[in-house]
């Protein structure tokens, strides 16, 4: 290890990847992440993320792993729909080189998302992520994100699939004949 400087300005000491310090070290690296998100600060953001870094998106996004360009790109597109979006840490764990976080998002459909026009309506949804860590830098992160809450606050319907609608419509023929 190195004495230079890891993203969140504290000294990098000479630590174990998996002991105590690193772990809460590499847990405020995340909460920062989420902070500099927040605050617009693409450099910022940059830092905390390795050189070789990877991105996870949920397929129904981006179907394939994404760099740091195109992690950028993929945020931009994010942004653009909801410009306001904020974040927040709710949980965070660590162990090893590994920080799991539960998020809040928060923000405002201003523009297309997903090819949904502006609806201009608040949304809240929830999500996790799993951030790994080397060197005191993200080097992979995979997240996912209840998709099913963000589209039913933004108006969208689901409706269910030829292969599940005679389960869902079964289940609620028995609730019906179960009330009676």
């Amino acid at each position: 290890m190195t004495n230079e400087p890891v993203p969140d300005g504290t000294p990098d000491r000479a630590i174990q990847p998996g002991d105590a310090t690193s772990v809460e070290r590499n847990k405020a690296v995340s909460r920062r992440w989420v902070d500099v998100f927040n605050e617009r600060d693409d450099a910022g953001e940059a830092d905390v993320r390795a050189p070789d870094y990877v991105a996870h998106a949920p397929v129904s996004l981006e179907p394939v792993a994404l760099d740091s360009e195109a992690w950028m790109r993929f945020l931009a597109g994010f942004l653009e729909a909801f410009p306001d979006l904020q974040l927040r840490v709710e949980d965070a764990v660590g162990e090893g080189d590994l920080v799991a976080q539960r998020i809040r998002f928060e923000g405002t459909h201003t523009g297309e998302f997903q090819g949904l026009p502006p609806t201009h309506r608040k949304v809240t949804f929830s999500g996790l992520e799993l951030n790994r860590f080397v060197d005191g830098r993200v080097a992979e992160h995979w997240f996912q994100m209840d998709a099913l809450s963000l589209l039913q606050q933004l108006g969208l319907v689901v409706v269910p699939g030829p292969r599940l609608l005679p389960r869902v419509l079964a289940h609620q023929l028995k609730k019906l004949h179960t009330k009676r």
